[in-house]
């Protein structure tokens, strides 16, 4: 709603501030008066390193990461298991694993999970290209890292089903993950004895 006390700029600063998630009304005011009180040098770098973010961050080719290039910096080092795909559903589930320091593998980011009832088909996710990813790499082993909720155990189900008949062994992170939770939420030591204690997929 627009405050006529407010000059129009900043009306709409602060509108835009209140589209993101968590900020509220009261919080997105104060980040504009914020902006207000900081010098100009300082808000320009802020809109440039947003204008940036926008014009230069992909996904990469591989593994639908995160990329400012082709090809992410995961795919492009030569340490890591590259006969072994570990399945997330977002980026943000990636770094989480990261963080543990105990992911050698190369990833693959679906973008999602199925949820029919949303109108996310299978078709809808990176689900093909991992399938061709796993036939022309010669991958060994699949790590579904899909979240413990009912969505990302069908989508385990359902990617394990296309990948058993090409003869590569599917796993699951260790159920020391929380029901219902999600991973980029869940904690470091949690996450640990997840990856050490996966299980093969029936």
């Amino acid at each position: 709603m627009m405050n006529p006390a407010y000059t129009q700029s900043l009306n709409k600063l602060i509108e835009e501030f209140a589209r993101l998630p968590g900020i509220g009304t009261k919080t997105a005011e104060r980040l504009a008066f914020h902006i207000l009180r900081t010098p100009k040098d300082e808000a320009i770098l802020l809109a440039d390193a947003i204008t940036k973010v926008k014009n230069t961050v992909g996904q990469c080719k591989t593994c639908h990461n995160l990329s400012e290039t082709d090809t992410c910096a995961i795919c492009l080092d030569i340490r890591r298991e590259k006969n072994i795909i570990c399945v997330v559903e977002q980026f943000k589930d990636l770094i989480a694993l990261e963080k543990t320091g105990l992911c050698k593998w190369g990833y693959h980011v679906l973008g999602g999970h199925i949820a029919p009832l949303d109108g996310i088909e299978p078709e809808d996710l990176t689900i093909n290209h991992l399938l061709s990813r796993v036939r022309s790499e010669k991958i060994v082993e699949v790590v579904m890292a899909t979240n413990p909720t009912v969505d990302g155990d069908g989508t385990a189900l359902y990617i394990s089903s296309l990948l058993k008949p090409l003869g590569v062994k599917v796993t699951r992170l260790a159920r020391g993950l929380p029901g219902g939770s999600q991973i980029e939420f869940v904690g470091g030591a949690v996450l640990t004895d997840a990856i050490l204690g996966r299980c093969e997929l029936e």
